[in-house]
């Protein structure tokens, strides 16, 4: 039975503290790995905590776009320390969807550099947040020398994918997946060694799971949707997923 990994799920989130050793014993019993992102300071310490729970918490540092105003040196200084330890580093990226002053977006771009170009010195894989900036991004990133980039909950267009798959990006698809028509186009013409599966837990989905908050054990429900979309078995798509999930971590 292969290995399934949620490549971005929020187990740092105070959400989830009551019932993580529930989470973890069930992650082991339905043999599920997540990368755990995070967005601050505060939740990159919990990520790291986490981490130490169980080796199927795959821990990632950084500073999500929302929280760009925030002081980059102490995340940048965990990272720094505990580069044996880290998975990879995110949630990072662009977002303009949180700009609301001027200077807000530079700022964005200014802290997005600061952890590209620590994953740059240290290869660690990326995970990025890419809501409305996915050009920006684009124009980004050729200026570093990155191993492993995922653009989380991909949600760009039919060029916009073509222009990741022919960087060598990974493209990550959830729950959201299920009943959206234009993310199951998305995925058929995604390169099947670039796809990944998430949940982006806690996050609600409006149409599926009964608005519950996203729990990792969503995955096997995302797997088997994603299966029908591509004409595959459940257990075909899981070994190439496992197998992309590796490459993508470096593993």
């Amino acid at each position: 039975m292969s290995w399934l990994v949620d490549s971005h799920i929020h187990l740092s989130d105070p959400f989830y503290e009551k019932e993580i050793d529930l989470i973890i014993n069930g992650m082991q019993k339905i043999q599920i790995k997540g990368c755990c992102v995070s967005v601050d300071y505060t939740t990159s310490i919990r990520t790291l905590e986490l981490s130490k729970k169980s080796s199927l918490i795959l821990p990632f540092v950084g500073i999500h776009p929302q929280m760009a105003n925030q002081e980059i040196e102490p995340v940048s200084e965990l990272i720094n320390q505990n580069s044996d330890k880290l998975a990879g580093i995110g949630e990072i990226g662009l977002d303009k969807t949180y700009v609301n002053a001027k200077g807000d977006f530079e700022r964005q771009e200014h802290v997005f550099r600061q952890f590209l170009s620590q994953a740059e010195k240290l290869q660690k894989p990326i995970s990025i947040h890419s809501r409305k900036t996915l050009d920006e991004i684009y124009q980004i990133l050729p200026s570093y020398s990155l191993k492993g980039v995922l653009l989380h909950w991909f949600d760009g267009s039919k060029q916009q994918l073509k222009k990741a798959m022919d960087n060598g990006f990974y493209v990550s698809y959830g729950p959201v997946m299920v009943y959206a028509k234009d993310k199951q186009i998305l995925l058929e013409n995604a390169d099947e060694d670039k796809i990944l599966v998430e949940t982006d837990g806690p996050v609600r989905f409006a149409k599926c799971f009964g608005l519950k908050p996203a729990q990792i054990s969503f995955i096997p429900s995302v797997v088997f949707c994603a299966s029908k979309i591509l004409r595959k078995s459940y257990d075909e798509l899981s070994k190439i997923l496992e197998k992309n999930s590796d490459v993508y971590l470096g593993i």
